[in-house]
C-alpha cells in the first residue's frame, strides 16, 4: 500500500500525489546581511529525525502544505495548510 499524506483540503492521498520542495525554514530578515542569506540559502544542515518540508499538491488541490515527517523513517506526523502560522 502506498503511504498516505493526509492533505488538509482534500483528506489522505497517495504521497505520489505531491511534489517535495524544500525545507520549512524561518527566512532571514530582508535588511540580514549577505553571509546570513549566503547561509540560510546553501548552508543547511541535514537532520535526522522530525523536520518540516515544503510540499505541493499537485495532482490535488494545488495547495502548498507544510508537512512534518521523520527523515529517518519517512513518517508523516502532520500536514498543514501553508497559508496558516507556525504551531
Amino acid at each position: 500500500m502506498a503511504s498516505l499524506i493526509t492533505c488538509p483540503h482534500c483528506g489522505a492521498r497517495p504521497k505520489e500525489e505531491f511534489t517535495v520542495k524544500s525545507a520549512a525554514l524561518p527566512r532571514p530578515s530582508a535588511d540580514a546581511g549577505e553571509a546570513v542569506w549566503f547561509d540560510h540559502v546553501y548552508l543547511r544542515d541535514n537532520p535526522r529525525g522530525a523536520y518540516e518540508e515544503y510540499w505541493h499538491h499537485t495532482s490535488g488541490c494545488r495547495r502548498w502544505l507544510v508537512v512534518s515527517r521523520n527523515t529517518a523513517t519517512h513518517e508523516v506526523a502532520d500536514a498543514r495548510d501553508a497559508s496558516e502560522a507556525r504551531p
